[in-house]
């Protein structure tokens, strides 16, 4: 006879209990960014709620992130959470502690470290992006070792508000899927970022720099791209013609922290964007 499945509102409840629970850790650390997530179209790069899925498909790696008409694909704003937890899940296993998908951590010290401010409305924005990190859905061949299946999952699989017996905050709580958790503990797939990402605030802006920072690391020659490889690559709904528009303004800015951006130009063919490190605080 087979087992009966569980229902949906169980689920959660029995992977809570089986889970040690890990508190942030407090202090400053350096932040860490998943090279996965940098390198392919996990997010929208819109403030504006977007609901079309992202279909990306390169080679043998197939990414498509789905959200719902209430909240939208997850932003690449509210990824700062995931470099929250990154970070934290590297500083624990890098001081012998062991971290753990079930995390704690109050409001404050997650804003505080993505350089957002603190008041009832960042937190108010915070639980906002925690709700669209837990509808938006992702099915990806990255990182699958079997064939041309696919590994389905949700940024955050669940998170709830904390308090004691007397109703008083104790924070928030939250799940991270196995597939970011087991990305982020393999020290080949997670990078340092330079804390200065987090002033960023455009979309195609933060894409780059993880972009850049991803294929670029510190190679003295840098890399290039032609524009078109770029729009696809980002997932963005932009037409070609603006999104090659916005590369020209960063290069022009140049704001990405530790990179010097530029393009070159061939007769009769596309634009290409190129990019080498520059001192930076980023190691």
């Amino acid at each position: 006879m087979s087992s009966t499945a569980l229902p949906s509102r169980q689920r959660p409840l029995q992977e809570r209990e089986q889970l040690d629970l890990f508190r942030a850790l407090p202090g400053d650390m350096a932040p860490r960014d998943s090279q996965d997530l940098m390198a392919y179209p996990f997010f929208s790069l819109a403030k504006s709620r977007r609901t079309a899925p992202i279909d990306f498909r390169s080679g043998g790696v197939t990414v498509r992130v789905e959200g719902t008409q209430e909240h939208g694909i997850a932003t690449i704003w509210d990824a700062d959470i995931l470099i929250w937890a990154a970070s934290q899940i590297v500083e624990a296993r890098d001081t012998g502690i062991r971290p753990s998908r079930r995390m704690q951590a109050t409001p404050y010290e997650i804003l505080r470290f993505v350089g957002r401010g603190t008041s009832l409305r960042d937190y108010q924005r915070l639980k906002a992006a925690l709700d669209r990190l837990q509808s938006t859905t992702i099915a990806t061949s990255i990182r699958e070792t079997t064939g041309r299946r696919l590994h389905r999952f949700s940024w955050i699989n669940e998170w709830k508000e904390r308090a004691d017996a007397q109703g008083v905050p104790l924070g928030l709580e939250l799940i991270l899927p196995d597939w970011f958790f087991a990305g982020v503990l393999d020290e080949a797939l997670v990078l340092t970022i330079d804390p200065a990402y987090f002033k960023l605030t455009g979309g195609i802006e933060r894409w780059l720099y993880r972009l850049v920072r991803k294929h670029g690391g510190h190679q003295r020659d840098g890399w290039q791209f032609d524009f078109r490889y770029l729009h696809r690559k980002s997932g963005s709904l932009a037409k070609p013609h603006d999104f090659a528009c916005d590369l020209r303004a960063l290069v022009a800015r140049q704001s990405l922290p530790g990179y010097a951006l530029s393009i070159v130009r061939w007769p009769g063919e596309p634009e290409i964007l190129a990019f080498r490190p520059v001192p930076s605080t980023a190691r």
